[in-house]
């Protein structure tokens, strides 16, 4: 395997590097160059009729699962999530996006099952297109298939140094109880927001609303464990998600399902709020705010205090400079798929 173009291998890695970084890819013992690895993932989705420029938009949403360490929406869902969404027929390849309804700072859009791992992208960019002029703006959009990672998303808004916030439901697939209930009502229905930070990695906050899995019962539990531990607090947070981002753009709801709980018809709110166009000054205020987070004293001198969003982004430049670490089964298995597409 050493042999194959895309792998760089796990030679004597730089002194620099964090110790859990070298610990974990020391373990994994394989490396692969980002641009290879997004280049791979791009053509995989192009092989089932995905457009290049979506493709390479998808590719790069999806690699940053492994970038940041969210491996669980990482490379790991392309042949488990994506590839069988495109081959069933559940997601289109090659469908346009269509606006129902546009006030101006509000749009209403259909995603038309596109991949959302780029719609949900256009969605934001939209939105912070918008804000340029409103100072705020939603994009509230429907007919959506899996977004991956909401953080990505979001973090597309700080980029352009606004704040961005991305609500997304599991369109009629229900897997988590509410407190008191006998079966699953609601998905895991992510919540993220970012915000620039200076010259620092942007805080992005992703979170989904249940925090454990209870063995006993097999089941997720909310945020907050139990009803007598404050677990309404995570299903309503749940909740809130479900009506941001389904019930508003009129998308498939868990509670109201009848497709037997697929996460088909997802809902997402693209929300971009631009405080420069409100007054003047916000970008040196982030930069302070986080400044003095970062410098805030800490209990131990060698674990400085961060914030959402700071060990990701020091992973994420780790793994484009050095290689993103790839377990070798699944290495193999992203081979096996890009010989099956080259065929």
């Amino acid at each position: 395997m050493s042999a194959d173009p895309l792998l760089a291998g796990i030679a004597d890695l730089p002194g620099d590097i964090p110790l859990r970084f070298r610990i974990e890819w020391k373990r994994v013992k394989m490396l692969v160059p980002y641009r290879s690895l997004l280049s791979t993932v791009s053509s995989v989705f192009t092989g089932h009729g995905v457009p290049p420029d979506r493709a390479g938009m998808a590719a790069e949403a999806l690699c940053h699962g492994e970038l940041t360490g969210m491996t669980s929406h990482g490379l790991v869902n392309l042949t488990r999530l994506y590839l069988p969404l495109l081959t069933e027929g559940r997601a289109d390849a090659g469908a346009d996006m269509l606006i129902e309804s546009d006030h101006g700072a509000s749009v209403l859009v259909d995603a038309r099952r596109t991949l959302g791992l780029w719609s949900a992208t256009q969605a934001m960019e939209l939105a912070c297109d918008r804000a340029a002029q409103h100072g705020i703006a939603m994009v509230s959009m429907k007919g959506a298939t899996h977004i991956g990672c909401a953080g990505y998303h979001a973090a597309k808004a700080s980029a352009r140094g606004m704040i961005g916030l991305i609500a997304s439901n599991c369109g009629g697939q229900g897997i988590a109880r509410p407190p008191g209930g006998a079966t699953a009502m609601l998905g895991t229905n992510p919540l993220a927001l970012a915000c620039p930070a200076g010259g620092r990695h942007p805080f992005v906050l992703d979170m989904t609303d249940p925090a454990a899995f209870d063995q006993g019962d097999a089941h997720l539990l909310w945020l907050g464990g139990s009803p007598e531990t404050g677990a309404y607090k995570g299903f309503g947070l749940g909740l809130l998600v479900e009506i941001l981002a389904a019930l508003v753009p009129g998308a498939a709801l868990g509670a109201l399902s009848g497709n037997g709980g697929r996460d088909d018809d997802i809902g997402v709110l693209a929300m971009a709020i631009a405080p420069d166009v409100l007054r003047s000054g916000f970008a040196s205020d982030a930069s302070a705010l986080f400044d003095a987070v970062r410098g805030w004293p800490a209990v131990d001198r060698t674990a400085p205090v961060t914030y959402p969003g700071w060990h990701e982004g020091e992973r994420a430049d780790r793994c484009r400079q050095y290689g993103v670490p790839v377990p070798p089964p699944l290495y193999e298995e992203l081979l096996s798929v890009m010989t099956g597409v080259m065929r």
